[in-house]
C-alpha cells in the first residue's frame, strides 16, 4: 500500500505516505466549496505532473553528470465543468542561466519530461502546454 488517507471534515482529508509518514492535506478550492488552505486535489494532480517531469529529467541528468539543482517550474491549472474536471496544465520551466547544455542534451531532458510516468498516464483530453526556458 502506498499512503492512506483519512477524511477530517470541512471538505479536508489527511493522506500519509506509509514509506516515510510524511503527510499531505487537502482543502476543497474556494470555486467549490472549500477555503483554499491547502492544495486541493485536483492541484496536486497538476503538481505531480510537473514534479514527475523534473525528476525524470533529474534522472536523465545525473545520467549525463548534468546539475539541474535550482531549475523552477510554475503550474498553471485550468478547470472545465460539467463534469468538473482538469481540463489543461501549463507547465512553465525556468532553468538556471549558468546552465550550459547543448542541444542533444537539450533534447533528452525535454523528452524525459515529457514522456514521464504522470504526463503518460494522465487522459489524453487533458492539455499538457509544457514551455522549456532555457
Amino acid at each position: 500500500m502506498t499512503s492512506s488517507i483519512v477524511y477530517k471534515g470541512d471538505l479536508r482529508t489527511e493522506a500519509i505516505h506509509l514509506h516515510s509518514q510524511s503527510i499531505v492535506e487537502t482543502d476543497a478550492p474556494l470555486d467549490n466549496q472549500g477555503l483554499a488552505q491547502r492544495f486541493s486535489p485536483t492541484d496536486l494532480v497538476a503538481t505531480a505532473l510537473g514534479s514527475c517531469m523534473l525528476t525524470i529529467m533529474g534522472i536523465k541528468a545525473r545520467d549525463m553528470q548534468v546539475d539541474l539543482n535550482g531549475v523552477q517550474i510554475a503550474i498553471q491549472k485550468h478547470m472545465k465543468s460539467e463534469p468538473r474536471r482538469i481540463g489543461a496544465v501549463d507547465v512553465t520551466f525556468t532553468f538556471p542561466a549558468g546552465l550550459q547544455l547543448d542541444d542533444k542534451q537539450r533534447t533528452i531532458l525535454q523528452n524525459a519530461a515529457l514522456t514521464c510516468p504522470v504526463a503518460k498516464s494522465l487522459d489524453p483530453a487533458i492539455e499538457q502546454n509544457v514551455v522549456f526556458n532555457w
